[in-house]
């Protein structure tokens, strides 16, 4: 049985799971994020290579841009000197295991793909909806990565021309108006009030008490379902995929709000696809890192 360490490598912490190559959970591990990240990753994974000698690969999700054939970080800001960084090579040489390493959106998508809500399915675009919006794509078992890694990135499509100021420097992306970062600004925008407190409605709350009635809850809902049916369609027009997968924190409020989504997707649809509530949470990434390694 081959024993892969998937590692997803968020802003704060880092998660690695031995996984085998039927998606079992072997053993997992969280750590904090240390700057400088490479030389604290390599002592990790070289720490988890003695405690797992039959270890057959490494594969890695990270924020930022991946150059996937290379496996050099190509864009990171947060992460203090990542970018640049050539974590394939430089991890090969010290663990002499095959290193993948792509976008952790990518890697999410491939774990829906290989082992859950997309099953089955030839082309997916799974869309992450957190703090911000992000997407992968994967056609015919292949993440779409696009030259500079950089494919995927549908919360910087632009949905309203010269609209609100995104933090990529242009305005009207998709993830100011589709996110949980604009549902807190909508939210108060509105000013809807949770009965209850008398404080601003929390974004995970907005859905079930746009569902009571409550009328500026209601309006909040039904211009974020908009927008976000929009953005999907879009991403038909383009891709023509036949599944789409819909995950990240926003989700977990699905049950409140997922029928209205279909609702409004539905006049919108170019051809017929479906559309997925994604399965994996946060172990996603690290599933999906693994994932990088089963041919």
């Amino acid at each position: 049985m081959k024993k892969i360490a998937g590692v997803d490598i968020g802003g704060t912490k880092i998660r690695i799971g031995i996984i085998s190559e039927s998606g079992e959970v072997l053993a997992d591990l969280t750590m904090p994020t240390k700057i400088p990240l490479y030389p604290y990753l390599e002592e990790q994974l070289l720490r988890i290579k003695k405690e797992f000698p039959d270890l057959t690969g490494i594969g890695i999700g990270t924020r930022g841009m991946v150059d996937a054939a290379t496996g050099i970080i190509t864009f990171e800001k947060e992460l203090e000197g990542w970018q640049g960084t050539a974590v394939k090579s430089q991890l090969e040489a010290a663990t002499g295991l095959r290193v993948e390493v792509n976008n952790d959106a990518n890697c999410a998508a491939l774990a829906e793909v290989q082992l859950g809500s997309a099953k089955g399915f030839r082309r997916v675009a799974c869309l992450t909806v957190g703090t911000g919006l992000g997407g992968g794509f994967v056609f015919d078992g292949q993440i779409m990565n696009g030259s500079n890694g950089g494919a995927g990135e549908v919360g910087h499509m632009i949905l309203y021309p010269n609209g609100l100021l995104c933090g990529c420097g242009r305005k009207g992306c998709s993830e100011q108006y589709v996110s949980g970062s604009a549902l807190r600004r909508l939210i108060q925008e509105e000013n809807v009030i949770e009965p209850e407190t008398g404080e601003l409605v929390m974004p995970q709350n907005l859905f079930r008490l746009a569902g009571t009635g409550a009328a500026k809850a209601i309006t909040v809902r039904d211009r974020f379902l908009l927008d976000f049916a929009t953005v999907i369609s879009s991403i038909q027009a383009v891709l023509d995929m036949d599944c789409v997968v819909i995950g990240g924190g926003v989700s977990d409020s699905a049950d409140d709000w997922w029928d209205l989504l279909l609702e409004k997707v539905e006049p919108l649809k170019l051809k017929p696809f479906e559309m997925k509530r994604a399965v994996f949470g946060n172990e996603a990434g690290m599933l999906g890192a693994a994932m990088l390694l089963i041919d």
